[in-house]
């Protein structure tokens, strides 16, 4: 039996959790209050905050530093590939000093510092800089301009995997699409074991979303750009945080949202059908990149919750292949999952340069 110790740091929580092989036998929401988020002005400040926070849980716990690894949530790194990564001291200094501040880039870093108090391994793995695409999918119509690869890739990574692991198969020997539908939507083509081709889920491509506009017309957005009448901040706010259900609705509340839609209630209705159209547009989309030899198409996110939005995918994508649905996050299952499997040698340990 392996004891594995997952952190996983989120705006106002720091998500912890102790595994044996594949259970989880010990959890903690680890809530901060907004009073004592707002008190450091970095994301970097927060690290000796979150560290002690993380280790007075376990103390209060009763739970020994004994574990055979400890695995962080991955933080914006440089593009890499997916798979579990020993943390090093190249990974430790591209996080302090990432072109964007996030706290997951402190998941990695209390990990190695708990990890090292425990003498065992630390690991971090697919973070939502993998970037697996292939050629032709990085290309826009200017020179200058590339796609880029940012998307939900723990979850959409670890449920392939567990997928294929349930029908007997390799992730590495099959086609799968998998769509996470949550606050952002990222809909992955994996092929062999490689994402090579995603929206970006970060910046406003892809389907409608709950609080992402997802792809605009490019005309029109340029013009509200130039309109004198929103500053570069508001715009990209619209893209990411205000925009989708957001925007429309004024409510992000998928729960409430479908409800009110499945009564028929407008806008509701309407504004519901067309996220989950484009949704399904962009499954048909990552279809086309597997050159329509997809073994399974995947649900996940909290959205794949909701029974009203699955079956109306479901009425549109299901020609394409089977449908499997495997909802909620399951971010911290997801790293159990990658570290038990590097322990166990099922995983290859990749080192970051």
């Amino acid at each position: 039996m392996k004891r594995i110790f997952v952190i996983n740091p989120g705006c106002t929580s720091t998500k912890v959790a102790v595994y044996e092989d594949d259970k989880a036998v010990w959890t903690s929401d680890g809530l901060h209050s907004q009073e004592e988020i707002e008190r450091f002005m970095t994301v970097n400040e927060q690290y000796e905050y979150r560290k002690d926070f993380v280790l007075n849980l376990l103390k209060e716990a009763g739970i020994p530093l004994k574990f055979d690894a400890v695995i962080g949530r991955g933080g914006l790194l440089k593009p890499l590939k997916g798979g579990v990564y020993a943390i090093n001291e190249q990974m430790k200094e591209d996080l302090w000093n990432a072109r964007h501040q996030h706290v997951c880039n402190l998941g990695s870093l209390i990990a190695d510092e708990i990890a090292r108090q425990c003498h065992c391994p630390a690991f971090m793995a697919d973070p939502v800089v993998v970037d697996e695409m292939m050629t032709r999918a990085r290309y826009t119509g200017l020179p200058f301009i590339k796609r880029e690869s940012i998307f939900h890739a723990l979850n959409a990574k670890a449920v392939a995997r567990m997928h294929a692991h349930s029908v007997g198969k390799n992730y590495e020997d099959m086609n799968i699409v998998v769509a996470h539908l949550g606050g952002g939507i990222c809909v992955s083509a994996h092929h062999k074991g490689k994402v090579i081709d995603v929206n970006n889920a970060l910046n406003g491509e892809g389907p409608i979303a709950p609080e992402r506009s997802g792809t605009l017309p490019a005309d029109q957005l340029v013009r509200l750009c130039f309109s004198g009448k929103y500053t570069q901040a508001q715009i990209m706010k619209m893209l990411a945080g205000y925009g989708g259900c957001y925007a429309l609705l004024g409510i992000k509340d998928m729960k409430e949202i479908s409800t009110r839609a499945e009564r028929g209630e407008e806008p509701y209705h309407e504004v519901l059908e067309a996220m989950l159209y484009t949704v399904s547009k962009q499954i048909g989309a990552m279809a086309v990149a597997l050159w329509g030899k997809v073994d399974a198409i995947i649900l996940t996110g909290g959205i794949a919750y909701s029974k009203y939005c699955v079956e109306d995918i479901k009425s549109q994508v299901g020609f394409l292949a089977p449908v499997i649905v495997m909802p909620g996050e399951g971010e911290m299952k997801s790293l159990a999952y990658n570290a038990l499997g590097a322990l166990n040698g099922e995983l290859p340990i990749q080192e970051y340069v």
